[in-house]
Formats: structure tokens, C-alpha cells, sequence
């Protein structure tokens, strides 16, 4: 291909023009090797998942494979949800081929059967995308284009964990499983777990450049640890808000300064970490490095904001969302998750009492309790670390009501336009309801 990395500067608009740009050389290369040589191409990259573990891709493919009784499920993980990202619906309206090809690929890879890629039914220009990409492929004879399933889900946040996607995928709630995928998978029994393979869509399309490109030239890029490329998404107080492409190991300082962000107060990386501090920012965006770090690089979207916003309207915000978006399988995380989220409003309406200090702090405790999904973790790193970097903060509110100068919107986008950078948030999200029902816009 012409280009390093997944994300085009413009959308490829046909399956021709990604033909004309090396499209297809990747597929062409992996067809005439045997499953296991590509397995182990991808293993040598050094390429880890995308979705936010950043789990080595050739090592999830190896261990499903030798775990399977028959040919294993795969599943792209096409549902993004995380607040603040957007980098895979980025992907996705770019350059489609460059997805389905690095499905194709992993589909050889592993004898993969059946192969789907889920995404959400609110997202129709996606989902539009893959479909008019995956027509095309059949049409020009991609071997097993054919076989690739698109299946549409619900907006809900957990469709985008990975057991809750199988969940969806089979026609059901997303509501996370106890097994994961790589245990128990899709139309999984107790005499045939069907052990699947979950990938994100920029896993995927990075296991199109190193097919095409090399192992070596993958790994030119990004670090030793973690090589190649991320897609990264930046909101919030910046001037120039946006999805960019950047090598792993990057300053976030750097991406920082390329978005316009002057007035740091604090970082969320989602809604599953710790909050970043501006004494944090020259920390290099790897995995590994993050999670030295007390954090966590998640699926690389970042949310801003400076010093105009009350830090505890943006824990309370973010409380909110997670508290929302629990399934209430485990009741910990429902009923501790709204305990917390109702305390910080209560701290944001009328400063509130120590007390409700020392509750959050026991609830960040007991909210985890018999979790099977990461959302309670996630609550209780957003929350705990605020109370822990912004103690002052939390302490001069107690008792005194204080005015909103600069609302907070909780970050779920709804589109980030490509020219213009405008990111425009869900506004209907503010009417969602525990039971992820909506009131009335009408109110």
C-alpha cells in the first residue's frame, strides 16, 4: 500500500480507488500462505489489540485456535461506544476495505467459521460503508467475502464488551457473560464452548498493513513493546478537536499540542481509568507506559478539560453515564453506581457533607462486588482517582452550593466531522433513563 497506518487523509470511495492505493496486496499475500504461517507473521509484529486491553493479537488467534474442537467463531468488534472516541467509526467511514480485508485475512488465519462484524444499528453511515465494501468485494471474488455476516445492535454501552457483543450477536440483550469469548463463545454449549475471537476494527485493519507491508516495516513505527501505529480521538477544551493517527510510544503531550489543548486541568482516556493530571501529559502513549502510570491508554479517545469546568460536575457526569449504562446483572454495580453518582450530584447541587465523601469512597470499594464485566472497575477509577488528585477541590465544596459556569456534557459523540473537526455529543442522552429507557422529549 501506498500509505502507512489505517486512517486515510479522505475516504476511498470504491473497492477500484482501493485497489489503485496497493488495497488488496495484504488479502493476496495471505491466500497463498498457509493459515499457521499468518498467525505467526501477525505473532512476530508485535501487533496488540486496539479495543483497549492491548492483548498481542497473534497470541488471542494461537490460543483460540489450539482451544477449538472445530473451526472458531470470529467477531469484529465494530459496537464503539467508549465516551470520547471515535476513532473506529473514523476507520470505518475512510476506508471500509482496508476492515473487511483485515477480516478476510484473519478469517484464513484461523479457518474461521462463521466470520461477523457487529456494529451499532444508530450508526447508518458505517454501516452502510461495510455493506457497499463487502458487496463490492463478492462481486470482484474475494475468497470468503461471501461468509462475512453483518449484524446490527443496540446504542446501549455494553454492547461493545466483548461477551455482551456475542450476547447481541445471537439476538439477545448485551448483557456481559461470567466466560469470556476466548472460553465460551458464540452459540457456545457445555459440550461445545465454541471458543470465538473477538477483534477490534483498527486490530483488524493493521493486520492489513503488516500483510502488505512487512513485519519489519510494522514495526519501524511505535515502540519495542508495542509497535505500529494508533488512532487516537481528542474532545473537550481543545481548539482543534479530531481523530489522529500518531506512532504508539508518542508523547500525549504531542497529541495535545496538535489538538489545541492550552488549559489542562484534567484527562480522561474514557470512562474506564484513572483521570490523567497535566503533570502526566509527557507520559508516552503505550500501554504499558499508562498503566505504569496509575492509568490506562484504553481505546485512545481523550477528553479535555481546562480549568472553566468544576471538576466534580465532570467526575458526576461521567458517574452518571456508568451508572446508566450498568446492566444490573451484578446489583453492586447498579445499586453502588447510582449511590455514587446521586452523592457527586448532591456535592454538585448544594456542596453536600463529609460524609458524602466517605460513602463515595466506600461505594468506589463495594461497587465491584461479583463484577463480570470491567464498567464497575472502570466507575471506580474514575471516581476514586479524582477524590484522591482533586481532594482539595472536593473539600472546599462541602456545604457550598456553587454556580455552573461551564456545564458538562457527558462526551458520548454522535459525529466529529471530518473537514471541520466539529464534534456534535448525543443531546438525547441526558433523557436516558437506569432502565435504559428515554423520557419524553417533551419532558
Amino acid at each position: 500500500m501506498t500509505r502507512h497506518g489505517v486512517l486515510p487523509d479522505h475516504p476511498i470511495p470504491d473497492l477500484a480507488a482501493y485497489l489503485e492505493v496497493g488495497g488488496g496486496s495484504g488479502w493476496t499475500k495471505a491466500m497463498r500462505m498457509q493459515p499457521q504461517q499468518v498467525i505467526d507473521e501477525v505473532a512476530a509484529s508485535g501487533l496488540r489489540g486496539r479495543g483497549g486491553a492491548g492483548f498481542p493479537t497473534g497470541t488471542k488467534w494461537r490460543s483460540v485456535v489450539e482451544a477449538a474442537d472445530s473451526a472458531p467463531p470470529l467477531v469484529c468488534n465494530a459496537a464503539e461506544g467508549e465516551p470520547g472516541t471515535y476513532k473506529d467509526r473514523a476507520v470505518m467511514t475512510r476506508n471500509p476495505y482496508q476492515v473487511l480485508e483485515g477480516l478476510l485475512i484473519a478469517a484464513h488465519a484461523v479457518v474461521a467459521d462463521p466470520v461477523v462484524i457487529a456494529t451499532k444499528r444508530r450508526y447508518n453511515r458505517e454501516a452502510e460503508r461495510l455493506a457497499a465494501a463487502r458487496s463490492e468485494m463478492i462481486a470482484a471474488g474475494w475468497t470468503g467475502a461471501e461468509k462475512i455476516a453483518l449484524a446490527l445492535g443496540p446504542d446501549e454501552y455494553l454492547f461493545g464488551e466483548e461477551s455482551a457483543l456475542l450476547e447481541v450477536v445471537e439476538g439477545k440483550l448485551p448483557m456481559p457473560r461470567i466466560i469470556p469469548p476466548y472460553m465460551f463463545g458464540l452459540a457456545g454449549t457445555m459440550q461445545h464452548p465454541n471458543p470465538t475471537i473477538v477483534n477490534n476494527v483498527e486490530t483488524l485493519a493493521h493486520v492489513t498493513d503488516i500483510l502488505a507491508r512487512g513485519v519489519g516495516d510494522f514495526r519501524s513505527r511505535g515502540t519495542q513493546e508495542a509497535p505500529g501505529t494508533m488512532v487516537f480521538t481528542v474532545v473537550g477544551d481543545v481548539t482543534s478537536p479530531g481523530v489522529y493517527e500518531l506512532d504508539l510510544g508518542t508523547s500525549l503531550a504531542t497529541l495535545l499540542d496538535i489538538a489545541g489543548a492550552s488549559d489542562v486541568q484534567a484527562i480522561y482516556s474514557g470512562v474506564s481509568n484513572a483521570v490523567i493530571r497535566p503533570e502526566l501529559v509527557d507520559l508516552p502513549m503505550d500501554f504499558d507506559s499508562f498503566a505504569e502510570a496509575g492509568t490506562g491508554l484504553g481505546s485512545g479517545g481523550f477528553i479535555v478539560y481546562d480549568h472553566s469546568r468544576c471538576i466534580i460536575d465532570v467526575v458526576a457526569s461521567l458517574s452518571r453515564f456508568l451508572a446508566v449504562e450498568s446492566c444490573a446483572q451484578c446489583p453492586p454495580c447498579k445499586l453502588h453506581g447510582v449511590e455514587m453518582h446521586e452523592r457527586l450530584a448532591s456535592l454538585c447541587a448544594n456542596g453536600g457533607s463529609p460524609n458524602d465523601v466517605a460513602e463515595l469512597r466506600r461505594r468506589c470499594v463495594a461497587v465491584t462486588d461479583g463484577n463480570r464485566c470491567y464498567l464497575p472497575v472502570g466507575h471506580a477509577l474514575v471516581v476514586g482517582s479524582a477524590l484522591d488528585a482533586f481532594a482539595g477541590e472536593f473539600e472546599s465544596a462541602l456545604g457550598a452550593p456553587h454556580e455552573h459556569d461551564n456545564p458538562v456534557t457527558i462526551p458520548k459523540i454522535d459525529d466529529l466531522d471530518d473537514d471541520t473537526g466539529a464534534v456534535s455529543f448525543d443531546t438525547a442522552y441526558t433523557r436516558k433513563r437506569l432502565d435504559w429507557g428515554y423520557d419524553s422529549a417533551d419532558g
